[in-house]
């Protein structure tokens, strides 16, 4: 399965880092990763990929993704594929 994490915030040092690696501890293979700083703005949006299996769930997910964008000072959301991709079909 596949999910596409975004992230916005503050730029500050260390974001992608702290993020990439909640995604390794979490069974979560990043595939693709597109950021930009704007002035002093954050905004990364990854694409990620991960067994069912071995991935905790998506609410659990969305808690830990939402705690470590408040400790990091992001806001940081996770969204299956398949909604993503429902979102933007004409």
């Amino acid at each position: 399965m596949k999910a596409i994490i975004t992230v916005l915030g503050k730029d500050t040092v260390g974001i992608l880092a702290k993020v990439s690696s909640a995604c390794a501890e979490r069974n979560l293979n990043v595939l693709e990763v597109t950021q930009s700083v704007l002035q002093d703005m954050f905004a990364m949006i990854m694409l990620v990929e991960f067994e069912k299996e071995t991935a905790p769930s998506f609410e659990e997910l969305n808690k830990d993704f939402d705690a470590l964008g408040q400790q990091i000072g992001t806001k940081i959301h996770i969204m299956h594929e398949d909604i993503f991709n429902s979102m933007h079909k004409i």
